[in-house]
């Protein structure tokens, strides 16, 4: 594998660690960039991942690792997408085929993996608050030789998180870098001669030097303090802002600012990051990149390419599988559009994902009844309820473990207030090879405790569109239906929209020995467990729960009157879920059968397939069986 890496990549295939790379001349660079692009496409055709973004930063990621002595200086990556080239630089080259794949490379940064992965990197627009961490940190060590960067793109610098790290940059002694990977921001370009003499004259080392000497004059004679250099720096900002009429974010900021410049240029990068490394205070270099860059079809369309699957280099097809049934993203999209025309107060609201969760069906055929707020989760709660206080009726629709950093706005802007809106919590439970970042846990434990809600899963594609027409409904709350990623069960899921009872369950399968609950989709599992354990002469009752919250009492009193034996199948952590909920409604009223909860155990599952990690963390048909079989020999 490694020679032929070694003849098919022969810079490539030589570099083994940073290192390697910093010993090549500066001249070898472009050939080094272009035999990382062509690697990581040739990966990805085979090897499903994140693809364009990582594409649009390998100029970038060469630069960076050139021009600072990794891993003693620390790169923060913001989400990961971009960072393939990072991982294939730094010691992951001849494993990277395992990346996704369960044992294999994890598929964001994480420093359990790799001293060069300074910090985790999952959720989007974490990545200068961590960086001004480690840089601070730093600084109150002595560390005086210690890099930090932040590499932070567009999409990520709307996320709130990230404008909070920003405001604190000038607060606290540190050198902080950030780069502003932007490949979609409508920013004019420095042009002209003078625009060009400044950006040079701003990162030369003569200018810098001069600059530095000037202000400690200043500073031994009193003339010039800490907050009197943030006005400096913020003056010098607003008057290449007047000049070259270029307003921005970082402009505000008492710290330096260059840019844009072109970031497939590799051997720019390497001169500014060579400029600006030694700079002290905060810093922040923008570059302009191409999503996509190097592969024509991700160039034109990269929100397709983002995450292609598999796909023909030579053709640039991609070879997605069509037919069977559809995906739960799919139903949820068709079905809002569905409610939308019939009920003009529904609106859609989403956090930078109106692909994945299918709401861009909604933005094509109503633009003016859908909001795409960026990636801004705790934002998009807080406007969807002020959009109900409003008379609307808002479906915001968030991926699972994504929503667990809106929860302060859930309990205080919508069920404190009782506001009539639906949250769709899309990618919950297990859901595979983005791993523990992005699986969607949490949410029915973390839910569970919120007064003034309901909560729903659905068992298929016709209860999910039940649930959402019930959630639309008057006087509804603050309503919540999760459900999983990918492909459901029904081929024909096109049943009538008509309400289900709140808080009310169903019978799935009769039977006399052992009462099984299940809540949403994973209750399907386990129908082959039902049969398979009647063959073996084990009667099975198995309910769909429906609802966690309000759960179905009538169905808990039965199970309690008639069953020693209780299993509960949940897909979300087995601590504070539908097993915790029916405990305690057992505890509480003086029912004594012994329960079995399974579900995903307490801890951070790492990736893999779907079916993979159910069978690692006995969750899947054979772990139900099992458990049913189990109080035969009983």
């Amino acid at each position: 594998m490694e020679k032929e890496i070694e003849t098919k990549y022969p810079l490539l295939g030589k570099i083994d660690s940073p290192a390697d790379l910093r010993a090549l001349p500066e001249s070898k660079l472009p050939e080094v960039c272009k035999e990382l692009r062509n690697f990581i496409i040739e990966s990805c055709s085979t090897n499903p991942g994140h693809f364009a973004s990582s594409l649009g930063s390998v100029e970038l990621t060469v630069a960076l690792h050139y021009v600072f002595d990794t891993p003693s200086d620390k790169l923060v990556w913001d989400v990961g997408h971009q960072a393939y080239g990072h991982k294939i630089l730094t010691g992951r080259r001849d494993v990277f085929h395992t990346n996704r794949k369960l044992g294999g490379v994890k598929p964001f940064p994480s420093p359990d993996e790799s001293e060069y992965d300074a910090f985790m990197a999952g959720h989007a627009s974490n990545s200068i608050s961590a960086a001004l961490g480690l840089a601070v940190s730093a600084a109150l060590q002595n560390n005086e030789n210690e890099h930090v960067v932040a590499i932070i793109g567009d999409g990520s610098m709307s996320g709130g998180l990230a404008f909070e790290g920003l405001n604190n940059l000038s607060n606290c002694e540190n050198n902080l870098l950030v780069i502003l990977n932007d490949n979609n921001m409508s920013i004019d370009k420095s042009v002209g001669g003078l625009s060009q003499l400044l950006i040079t004259m701003h990162s030369s080392r003569f200018y810098n030097k001069l600059r530095n000497k000037i202000a400690r004059g200043l500073t031994s004679i009193g003339l010039l303090n800490k907050r009197r250099a943030g006005v400096i720096t913020r003056f010098n900002n607003s008057i290449k802002a007047a000049l070259f009429r270029r307003h921005n974010i970082f402009d505000v900021m008492a710290a330096r600012y260059f840019g844009p410049i072109n970031g497939h240029d590799v051997r720019e990068l390497v001169r500014m990051l060579q400029m600006v490394k030694d700079m002290k205070g905060p810093k922040m270099l923008h570059i302009n990149t191409v999503k996509g860059k190097g592969f024509e079809p991700a160039e034109k369309t990269p929100t397709v390419w983002h995450q292609p699957g598999l796909f023909d280099i030579e053709t640039g097809e991609r070879l997605v599988k069509e037919g069977g049934t559809p995906r739960f993203q799919d139903v949820f999209g068709e079905t809002l559009v569905e409610l939308a025309r019939a009920n003009d107060k529904i609106v859609g609201i989403t956090p930078a994902m109106p692909t994945g969760c299918s709401m861009n069906l909604l933005m094509n055929e109503m633009p003016n009844r859908f909001f795409d707020v960026g990636i801004a989760e705790g934002h998009a709660v807080t406007f969807s309820a002020g959009l109900a206080k409003g008379g609307s009726m808002p479906f915001c629709n968030i991926y699972s473990s994504f929503m667990q950093r809106a929860y302060d706005n859930l309990i205080h802007d919508a069920a404190l207030q009782r506001v009539n809106m639906v949250l769709c919590l899309d990618r919950a439970g297990i859901v595979g090879e983005d791993g523990p970042t992005h699986h969607g846990a949490f949410d029915l434990a973390y839910l569970r405790p919120i007064p003034n809600i309901t909560i729903s899963s659905p068992y298929d594609e016709c209860e999910l569109r039940r649930l959402m027409y019930t959630a639309q409904l008057p006087q509804m709350g603050t309503f919540v239906i999760r459900y999983p990623r990918g492909k459901g069960s029904l081929v024909d899921w096109r049943c009538p929209l008509e309400a289900v009872p709140v808080g009310k369950g169903r019978l799935m399968q009769e039977g006399n020995d052992v009462a099984l609950l299940t809540l949403g989709p994973i209750g399907k599992l386990a129908e082959s467990a039902v049969a398979a354990a009647r063959e073996q002469g084990v009667s099975v009752a198995h309910y769909d729960m429906r609802f966690l919250k309000p759960m179905d009492a009538d169905i808990l009193r039965t199970v309690g009157e008639n069953f020693k034996y209780v299993i509960t199948l949940e897909d979300g952590v087995v601590k504070g879920g539908l097993g915790s909920a029916v405990a305690e409604y057992m505890a509480e009223n003086g029912y004594t059968p012994q329960i079995t909860t399974i579900g995903i155990p307490d801890l951070f599952v790492e990736h893999g397939t779907t079916p993979e990690l159910y069978k690692k963390c006995s969750m899947d048909n054979d772990a139900v069986l099992r458990a049913i079989l189990k109080y035969k020999k009983q």
